[in-house]
C-alpha cells in the first residue's frame, strides 16, 4: 500500500495525517526487520548444518569408493608392495617363517646319527653339534635371497594388484549380495560355491578319456566359510555407506547453497561459508595427524619397524587427505573471492587495479588499430553477466573433473582469471564512441573500483566492510 493514497472509512477518502503516515511506515519497518531476522536465522542454521557436514561428507565419500569401487582400492594399496621398507620387512618375516619350521637340531642329530653308524670318528660325530648354528645361518641367508628376489621383482606388483583386486570384488559381493561369485552370503553364513569348479574338473575327464566322469552323481557343491551373527549388520552398514556416500555430498553442497540464497547478505554469507569449511577442513587434516600419531605408537617395532608403518598409514589414507587438501583450497578461493567482491578497502584496491592493468593494455591495442569496437563495448555491458559465467564455469569444471586435485583447482582457477583478464583487455580496446566513454573506457575484469556488491548497498552500506 503507498503511504500517499488515500485510506477508505465509513466516511469516505480521506488522506493521512503525519501521525498515520508516521504509525504506518513503523509497522512496515518493524515488518521488515522481523522478516530479515528470520531469514538471517534460517541461513544461520543451514549455514552451521553445512560447516559440520563438510568433513563427513569428505570422509563418507573416501569410504565409499574404497569400500565400493575396485580399481580405486587397488591404486589405493598398490604402492605398499612397491616400498623398498616394506619390501624389507616382508621378506624378513617370510624369511624368519620359512626357517621356523626347519628343525635344524633335528637334522644336525640325524647327521651325527648317520655318521656314528658309518664309524666315523667321535670327534667328527661330536662336531656336528656345532653345525646347528652355521647351517641354520646358512639357510637364512638362502632363503632371504630367494624371498627378496622374488618380492623385489616386478612380477610381486603385479601379484599384489591382482590378488587384492580378486580379494576386493570377492568383499563387496558378500557385502552387497550383488553379482556371482564363488564367495557368497547365504544368511548369516559366508558359503564357498566349488559347482563351476566341479563342472569343469568332469568335462576335463570326460575329454580325457573317462567318459565314466559324465555320471559322477549330484554333491552339495557349498561349503561354509564362516558363520557369523554379524554379516546382517555388515551388509546394512554397507547398503547405509552406500546411502551417506552416495547423498551426503550433496545435501552439503545444497544447504551451503540455501544459506547463502537464503540470507539477505549472500555474499558474506558467502564468504562465511568459505572460511567455514576451510577450518573444518584444517580440523580433518589435524585429527588425521593425530590418528597417525596414535596409530604408529600402538604398533610394536618388532612386528613392523615404524618407517613402513608410516609408509602404509599414508598410502592408505592419500587419497583422504587430497581430497581434504582439494575442498580446503576450494574453499579459501571460494572465501576470497567474496571478499573481493566486497566494498572493503583492500577488495577495491585489487579492483581498480585490476581494471586499470586490463583498461590500460585494451587501450594501447585500441591506439595500434586492434579495436574491438561494438563487440568490446557488449563485453562491457554485460560485464557482470560474463563475469558470473566465467566463474560459473570454473565450478561445473570442477564438479565434473573426476577426482579434483589441489593442482586441479589451481588450473581451473588460472583459467578463469585469464578468461576475465582476457575479457578486461578486449571490452578496453573497444575505443570511444560518440557521446559515449573516452579511451579511458570500460574493463570487464570485475565490480569496478567502487561499484556494487553482492550484498547490495554500496560501500560503506549497511554491512560494512569485512
Amino acid at each position: 500500500m503507498d503511504p500517499s493514497a488515500d485510506a477508505s472509512g465509513p466516511a469516505g477518502p480521506h488522506p493521512l495525517s503525519g501521525s498515520e503516515r508516521r504509525e504506518y511506515e513503523r509497522l512496515r519497518g518493524a515488518a521488515a526487520v522481523r522478516h530479515r531476522r528470520l531469514r538471517h536465522a534460517g541461513a544461520g542454521v543451514l549455514l552451521v548444518l553445512a560447516v559440520l557436514l563438510s568433513p563427513l561428507a569428505v570422509v563418507a565419500t573416501w569410504l565409499h569408493e574404497e569400500i565400493t569401487d575396485p580399481h580405486r582400492y587397488v591404486q589405493t594399496v598398490a604402492p605398499i608392495a612397491r616400498n623398498p621398507g616394506v619390501q624389507s620387512t616382508v621378506t624378513n618375516r617370510l624369511t624368519r617363517r620359512v626357517v621356523d619350521r626347519v628343525d635344524v637340531p633335528a637334522i644336525t642329530a640325524q647327521l651325527a646319527r648317520n655318521l656314528d653308524k658309518t664309524g666315523a670318528p667321535s670327534v667328527v660325530v661330536d662336531g656336528t653339534k656345532m653345525l646347528g648354528g652355521p647351517l641354520e645361518s646358512a639357510l637364512t641367508d638362502a632363503v632371504h635371497r630367494v624371498v627378496h628376489k622374488a618380492i623385489a621383482s616386478d612380477q610381486f606388483p603385479l601379484v599384489w594388484d591382482a590378488a587384492n583386486r580378486r580379494a576386493h570384488a570377492a568383499v563387496v559381493k558378500v557385502l552387497t549380495g550383488e553379482g556371482t561369485s564363488a564367495v557368497q552370503a547365504r544368511g548369516n553364513a559366508i558359503v564357498l560355491d566349488i559347482g563351476t569348479l566341479v563342472d569343469n574338473v568332469k568335462q576335463r575327464l570326460v575329454r580325457a578319456g573317462y567318459e565314466k566322469a559324465a555320471k559322477i552323481p549330484y554333491i552339495d557343491r557349498q561349503f561354509t566359510l564362516v558363520r557369523t551373527d554379524k554379516l546382517d549388520e555388515a551388509q546394512g552398514a554397507m547398503r547405509l555407506l552406500d546411502i551417506v556416500g552416495t547423498w551426503l555430498p550433496a545435501v552439503t553442497i545444497v544447504l551451503a547453497a540455501l544459506a547463502v540464497w537464503l540470507s539477505p547478505a549472500h555474499r558474506l554469507t558467502l564468504l562465511a561459508a568459505g572460511i567455514g569449511t576451510a577450518v573444518m577442513m584444517v580440523a580433518l587434516l589435524v585429527g588425521l595427524a593425530v590418528v597417525r600419531g596414535v596409530y604408529l605408537d600402538s604398533v610394536p617395532p618388532a612386528t613392523l619397524p615404524r618407517g613402513p608403518a608410516a609408509f602404509i598409514f599414508d598410502t592408505l589414507v592419500r587419497f583422504l587427505r587430497e581430497s581434504t587438501r582439494t575442498l580446503l583450497v576450494v574453499a579459501v578461493v571460494t572465501a576470497l573471492a567474496a571478499y573481493l567482491y566486497g566494498p572493503g578497502r583492500g577488495a577495491r584496491a585489487v579492483r581498480s587495479a585490476a581494471a586499470r592493468g586490463t583498461g590500460a593494455i585494451g587501450r594501447g591495442l585500441a591506439r595500434v588499430g586492434a579495436r574491438t569496437g561494438g563487440f568490446g563495448r557488449w563485453l562491457d555491458t554485460h560485464r557482470a553477466w560474463i563475469t558470473g559465467v566465467a566463474i560459473t564455469g570454473g565450478a561445473l569444471a570442477l564438479v565434473l573433473w573426476n577426482h579434483p586435485t589441489p593442482a586441479s583447482v589451481g588450473l581451473v582457477l588460472g583459467i578463469v582469471v585469464g578468461v576475465l583478464a582476457l575479457l578486461g583487455v578486449i571490452a578496453g580496446a573497444s575505443g570511444p564512441t560518440a557521446g559515449g566513454p573516452t579511451a579511458n573506457g570500460p574493463t570487464v575484469s570485475g565490480p569496478t573500483a567502487n561499484g556494487p556488491t553482492a550484498d547490495g548497498p554500496a560501500a560503506g552500506g549497511r554491512h560494512g566492510s569485512p
